[in-house]
Parts: structure tokens; C-alpha cells; sequence
């Protein structure tokens, strides 16, 4: 198993963990970490574009000039798309970008991307994140001891005032470890993550 320094909030070794290598340790896939990024993007898209077809634009039901003998093109409907007045030949629709992906995949794409971190040497690992108070300055002080300026917060429970004191720092993000995922992983430099949380990974992805 691999090795890591815990740390408290005050920037001080505590103890030691011992990381499972089937979540911190694996062959990283690169495929499927790509493709659960385009996924997570994908499903962000609003998709309700729209725009109307010939059946839906209104008017069009005369012709508008009899078939032969008036110099014009024949034309059945002022709704046709050649028409200014007309509809749109194939008009975009409300629809879902997402797409499918199974659990496991997703799963190996997350402990994929967690092993390339403790690789960079960019994982660093708590004993608790906890604020009394939300406060800005608190977890500008954390980073700041980490020199993490960019970086992912997880932690275990209900911790409010981290999501709070976090959310208005830029490149700075704090999620409970059930919204983790590759996307907010690999999009932040440097991830921070409490004892707990690593449990729970270790936990869920260990048979990934």
C-alpha cells in the first residue's frame, strides 16, 4: 500500500495513512477519463434550443397561386422553408446531451484520476475540515499553507460552513465526497481531501 502524511489545519504532520492501491495506486485509464469528462459536460448543457418546422408555423394552409400559368415557381404552402415566411427544414428540438456510462467505468475513470493525483504529488490528506464560522480568510489561510491556490476540498458530512467560506474564492471548489467526480477532480491542481472521505472513496471504488 502507499504511504501519506496526514495533516491538521494547521499545515502539521500528524500520522501516517496507508492509501488502498486498487483507488490511489491503479493503471490509470486515460480513455475513460475522458470520456466521463465529455459526460459530465454533455449532461451540464441546458439543450432547449428551438426553433419551428413547417408543421408548426402558423398560416400556410391556401396555395398561394394556382399550379400553372402565372410565370411563378409551383408552390403548395407560403410555409415551405424556401419561403422567408417559412419553417425551419430540420429545426433543432429540446433534448438531453447525456449519454450513458456504465457504474463501473465511471468508477475506474474516478479511481483513475485520484491515482494520477497522488502520483503529481498533489493529494493531500486532513485529519478533519471543520470551521467554526463560514469565513473566507480561513480557508484562504489553509491553502496558503499548502500553497494550493487552485485546488478540490472534500470532505466527509455536513460541513456547511467549508462550502460556504469556499465558494467565493476562484479555482477554489468544496464538495461532500458524494459529489466528487472526474471532472472537478482533474479540473482542480491540487485536492484536499479529509481522512473520512478517503475511507468512503476507498470504500465504493476499491472493486471498481
Amino acid at each position: 500500500m502507499t504511504s501519506v502524511q496526514v495533516y491538521n489545519m494547521d499545515g502539521n504532520a500528524v500520522e501516517t495513512l496507508e492509501l488502498n492501491d486498487a483507488v490511489f495506486n491503479r493503471e490509470i485509464n486515460e480513455g475513460l477519463m475522458h470520456q466521463a469528462v465529455v459526460l459530465y459536460l454533455a449532461s451540464r448543457r441546458q439543450g432547449t434550443q428551438k426553433a419551428k418546422t413547417r408543421s408548426e408555423v402558423s398560416g400556410g394552409g391556401k396555395k398561394p397561386w394556382r399550379q400553372k400559368g402565372t410565370g411563378h415557381a409551383r408552390s403548395g404552402s407560403s410555409r415551405s422553408p424556401i419561403w422567408r415566411t417559412g419553417g425551419v427544414v430540420f429545426a433543432p428540438t429540446p433534448r438531453s446531451y447525456g449519454f450513458k456510462m456504465p457504474r463501473k467505468q465511471r468508477r475506474i475513470a474516478l479511481a483513475s484520476a485520484l491515482t494520477s493525483k497522488m502520483r503529481e504529488n498533489q493529494l493531500v490528506v486532513l485529519d478533519n475540515l471543520q470551521l467554526a464560522a463560514p469565513k473566507t480568510k480561513d480557508i484562504i489561510s489553509l491553502l496558503g499553507k499548502f500553497e494550493a491556490s487552485n485546488a478540490l476540498l472534500v470532505f466527509a458530512g455536513d460541513q456547511e460552513n467549508v462550502v460556504k467560506s469556499a465558494r467565493n474564492l476562484v479555482g477554489v471548489e468544496a464538495v461532500n465526497v458524494a459529489g466528487v467526480n472526474t471532472y472537478n477532480v482533474l479540473q482542480h491542481r491540487r485536492l484536499i481531501i479529509t481522512k473520512d472521505a478517503v475511507a468512503r472513496l476507498e470504500e465504493v471504488l476499491t472493486n471498481a
